[in-house]
């Protein structure tokens, strides 16, 4: 099942599974590493829960509500089960 990036609760893992927008907004989020099977943490959350901080491939990097709705992920699965 997927949703949008920002829905992840703070401490979970997620995958990208697509970017839903098109052209420099794209284009940016694809040179901040974040691509179709990225694996994403979310991190912290600012006191007013806008921006969220995502480990982004051993990065940390800040991405507003508006943004982090643009990115469709899935849950990371449990490898310990």
């Amino acid at each position: 099942m997927s949703f949008s990036l920002d829905q992840l609760k703070i401490g979970q893992a997620a995958i990208v599974q697509d970017l839903t927008c098109q052209g420099l907004t794209r284009r940016r989020l694809m040179d901040l590493g974040i691509l179709p099977g990225t694996r994403l943490v979310a991190e912290l959350s600012s006191p007013l829960g806008d921006p969220t901080a995502y480990r982004v491939r051993d990065t940390l990097i800040a991405l507003r509500r508006d943004q982090a709705s643009l990115i469709e992920v899935s849950l990371e699965e449990d490898k310990s089960q």
